[in-house]
């Protein structure tokens, strides 16, 4: 079985962490200073987001970083 890709695991852990601080993505859109359609398709998992997007973020939710990638192997299975 193929494991979740990362984009969609990382937009995943961005909605949970949003939804918990209960922002909506047009507020977190505007507190990151990206817009809300950005959001959701990061949410989604179509977008390969910048690390720069990736720590404003993480501010954004006062998270750490690592938070965002809770569940996202970096080993390769053979």
């Amino acid at each position: 079985m193929e494991s979740m890709e990362a984009k969609t695991i990382f937009g995943q852990n961005v909605r949970r962490l949003r939804r918990a601080r209960g922002f909506s993505q047009e507020e977190l859109a505007d507190r990151v200073g990206l817009h809300r359609t950005y959001i959701g398709s990061v949410e989604r998992g179509e977008r390969n987001i910048s690390l720069n997007n990736i720590v404003a973020i993480a501010r954004s939710l006062s998270v750490p970083i690592s938070d965002l990638f809770i569940g996202i192997e970096t080993t390769k299975e053979e």
